[in-house]
């Protein structure tokens, strides 16, 4: 292996693959019975994060930077002027492998640009992984991107191979995709999500009969919307999660806030900021949708499209509902508990166990996790008759605002001022 050239090409195809988010490795649950290499079983895997909060966990490459399509938003587009590169299938397997006995990742990210056509593509990707069980025996975690169009009998190989298979949505309406990527067809992303969806259904149903069908793809499917390089609101985003949680039994939606990279008309400029915190409300929300049973329409509606950023989608729903308040901490069902801003699904459960044994105080809330400067304001300890429906949301949240950020100062201001 030439080093000098390996290193040129994992400089180039490891930075062109930092835009992708979608490299969470929860959920597989590969067990390494034949002492081979790695393991994927539990917390096995480790997670690395960028300054801004990208998860970048496993050895994080694309095949190749290589791509016949001109998406506007993306910085591997066909007609943008950067270094191209390509790996073989060897030089993946070869990295995979010195990295992981160098302790420097437990598991592969490997995604490409679409060279050729989607199959060839498609094609390579499989055979990295192939390789990497058969010849290597590496038990360690395989996140594959499936790629657009690629047919079912690899996207079937894919999945015995791999943990987890993804196909990025890309953008969240069809709409954003024609104004944006108008070479590419929405229907080319929804087709491997629904096949990959029923094959890990059928996998299930065999493998209760007959004990050594394979696995496939255990650690699910996920996927990936850009936010803030189209115009769509957080409610049509939020919708279109909810969507595929529902129709295609996905593990993880994931928000990549835009990153400007590319000079276009039909895109925000350059000069702007990567949408980084309403980035982080939208992954709240989803959090909302699948934890804490809220449902989309719930969440946000017409009247309000958007997140609000200074306060998080739980507490800016209760201080658009406070008629649901206050919650009687001693007997209200968990349904109820997990909507008080402030509690986690961890603590919900915690008030549910330890109401049976005593009565609940503040500071039994306090030691059970509990955010008390936010749940204070919609809990009641008893047959207290404070009424917090006479107070106007917007006042209500002044104060919960006042008290977060002066706790903010208290506990942080003294460590910057050293810097």
């Amino acid at each position: 292996m030439n080093f000098d050239r390996i290193t040129e090409k994992l400089s180039i195809l490891a930075d062109a693959a930092k835009y992708d988010v979608s490299c969470a490795s929860s959920g597989s649950k590969r067990n390494n019975k034949d002492k081979g290499l790695g393991n994927a079983t539990g917390m096995g895997i480790c997670h690395s994060y960028t300054e801004d909060g990208r998860c970048v966990s496993l050895l994080k490459i694309l095949l190749t930077n290589v791509c016949i399509f001109d998406c506007a938003y993306c910085v591997t587009r066909k007609s943008n002027d950067v270094k191209r590169a390509a790996f073989t299938v060897q030089e993946v397997v070869d990295l995979t492998i010195n990295f992981y006995r160098r302790n420097y990742i437990e598991g592969l990210f490997l995604s490409s640009g679409i060279f050729k056509n989607a199959d060839t593509t498609m094609e390579r990707l499989v055979q990295v992984a192939k390789k990497l069980r058969l010849e290597e025996n590496f038990n360690g975690y395989i996140h594959l991107k499936s790629i657009p169009g690629a047919s079912d009998e690899l996207m079937r190989e894919a999945g015995l191979y791999a943990d987890r298979l993804s196909v990025n949505l890309e953008l969240p309406t069809e709409e954003g995709l024609k104004l944006l990527a108008p070479d590419k067809n929405r229907q080319d992303m929804i087709d491997p999500m629904n096949f990959v969806k029923n094959e890990i259904l059928v996998y299930k149903d065999e493998k209760k009969r007959f004990k050594k069908t394979p696995k496939f793809a255990p650690g699910g499917q996920s996927t990936q919307m850009i936010i803030g390089a189209t115009p769509e609101t957080d409610l049509q985003i939020i919708h279109t999660a909810n969507h595929f949680y529902k129709n295609f039994n996905l593990k993880r939606v994931y928000y990549s806030g835009y990153v400007p990279v590319t000079n276009d008309s039909r895109l925000p400029s350059l000069q702007s900021q990567v949408p980084m915190l309403r980035e982080n409300r939208l992954y709240q929300a989803d959090w909302l949708m699948r934890f804490y049973g809220f449902k989309a329409d719930e969440i946000l509606d017409p009247k309000q499209p958007f997140l609000e950023l200074d306060v998080d989608p739980k507490l800016g729903w209760a201080l658009r509902n406070l008629q649901f308040f206050p919650v009687n901490i001693q007997n209200a069902d968990i349904e109820m508990i997990l909507r008080i801003p402030g509690v986690g699904l961890k603590s919900a459960w915690k008030i549910i166990g330890g109401r049976k044994f005593s009565k609940l105080n503040a500071e039994h809330l306090k030691k059970m996790g509990v955010a008390l400067n936010r749940a204070k304001h919609f809990i009641v300890f008893g047959n207290s008759l404070q009424n917090i429906q006479t107070l106007h949301h917007q006042y209500l949240k002044e104060i919960i605002l006042k008290t977060v950020n002066s706790k903010y100062e208290k506990h942080y201001q003294p460590q910057l001022a050293l810097f």
